[in-house]
This record gives C-alpha cells, sequence and structure tokens, in this order.
C-alpha cells in the first residue's frame, strides 16, 4: 500500500477538528442546557432527585455507590439549570461519579 504525505495545512485541518468532534459527544440536559463534553460521552450525564445523594459534613454522598464527592473536588460543578445533575460512566447509577452538577446556593 502506498503512504500517503500529509501536508501541514491538511494536519492542520485534520487537528482542527478533534474539538468539534470533542464537543459533538456532548449531550443535553431535559431541560435543555449542554453537559460539559468534558464530564460526558453523549450518554453519561442524567438528572438527579434529592434522594440520590445528600449533603454531609465532608461533602456530597451519592448513596448509589457510597461516594462522597467533597466540596472542594474537581468534579463539582455549577448547574446550568438550577438543578443536580450527576455523570457517571455509562451512565450507570451504580458507576463512579465523573462529574456533579450543583444548584447555585447549594
Amino acid at each position: 500500500m502506498p503512504r500517503v504525505a500529509l501536508s501541514f495545512p491538511v494536519l492542520f485541518l485534520l487537528a482542527a477538528q478533534v474539538p468539534l468532534a470533542a464537543r459533538a459527544l456532548a449531550h443535553d440536559a431535559p431541560s435543555g442546557w449542554t453537559y460539559p463534553s468534558s464530564c460526558c460521552s453523549g450518554h453519561d450525564c442524567y438528572p438527579v432527585s434529592g434522594p440520590a445523594l445528600e449533603t454531609t459534613a465532608d461533602g456530597y454522598h451519592i448513596k448509589a455507590t457510597g461516594e462522597v464527592i467533597p466540596f472542594t473536588s474537581r468534579r463539582i460543578k455549577p448547574s446550568g439549570d438550577g438543578s443536580y445533575h450527576r455523570c457517571s460512566w455509562g451512565g450507570d447509577v451504580n458507576s463512579s461519579t465523573i462529574c456533579l452538577f450543583i444548584p447555585s446556593g447549594s
């Protein structure tokens, strides 16, 4: 099979597509705001209700996994719609938390 040499402009155009591809992997919350692509792969995020988590002295306790995410964790993000949302591996409620979106003032 012959080797194909890519010129700088072609490589530049290919590299420019990477951020667009990452952005395309994000998906929207039911309210319409888009979960950041850094937290999901197009299906990992979902709204959570109050009974799914609780606030403790040490952080947010995810009841399904037993995780406690400290208030200072980089996984804590501001919610885009004033509701709680969680991103977990594969969107599985029993998987570890990638991001937890918290309403402002919580």
